[in-house]
């Protein structure tokens, strides 16, 4: 058999197969890839604008933890570094100090949930003593979510420090950021199947028309 013959027998071989699967199904094979890519490429940007949002939530706490635990190591009283103006953890966005002795007992806090100060959960100060700081999402309730930062005093008095804030409103900006991120993932998905099947359908129909 001549190579000629050869080579128009495999042409008709694999146009035969292209022909059998058809365009859409190709279509589809061929964007799998892409959209595999598109679903990587946007979980890595919506994770990292999240924790973007959930690390910037602890800035004003970090500050205010450290300046009173130095006032405290210095001989402040904790009801004057915690402050006398309460705050209701549920409604409020305001920060919040909350002193506690080197046992974790309270000493003042500037918290309250429900008429009084939350119990934070087993461990957290304990964590707080052997790294030197602690940051943690505190959730006392469905509707309290905070963002707190402990760091350990010391001095003649040794403690531990509090500082929390509502995360209300940076959870709202990450529900806009899952909406944003989602919407353009599936207008990305479904615009580049579009593209792929209609740059096949052309590549199907050139072929045709060079073969005919």
């Amino acid at each position: 058999m001549s190579s000629t013959s050869i080579a128009g027998t495999t042409s008709v071989r694999a146009n035969t197969e292209r022909s059998s699967l058809g365009w859409p199904l190709r279509a589809f094979l061929y964007w799998l890839p892409v959209a595999l890519a598109i679903t990587v490429v946007s979980g890595l940007v919506y994770v990292a604008v999240q924790q973007d949002l959930r690390q910037g939530a602890n800035d004003p706490q970090i500050q205010m933890a450290e300046d009173a635990a130095t006032q405290l190591e210095k001989g402040e009283a904790a009801q004057t570094a915690a402050g006398s103006k309460q705050v209701d953890m549920a409604r409020s966005l305001a920060p919040f100090l909350i002193i506690y002795d080197d046992a974790g007992r309270v000493l003042a806090s500037a918290a309250q949930l429900n008429g009084q100060t939350p119990t934070l959960p087993a461990g957290v100060l304990q964590a707080a003593k052997q790294s030197g700081e602690n940051r943690i999402t505190w959730q006392p309730q469905a509707d309290a979510r905070t963002a707190a930062v402990v760091i350990p005093f010391g001095g003649s008095h040794p403690g531990f420090v509090l500082a929390g804030r509502s995360l209300r409103e940076v959870e709202k900006r990450e529900s806009k950021l899952t909406l944003s991120v989602g919407g353009a993932w599936v207008v990305a998905l479904l615009g580049s199947l579009v593209a792929w099947a209609l740059a096949l359908a052309v590549a199907d129909r050139m072929a045709s028309a060079r073969k005919n």
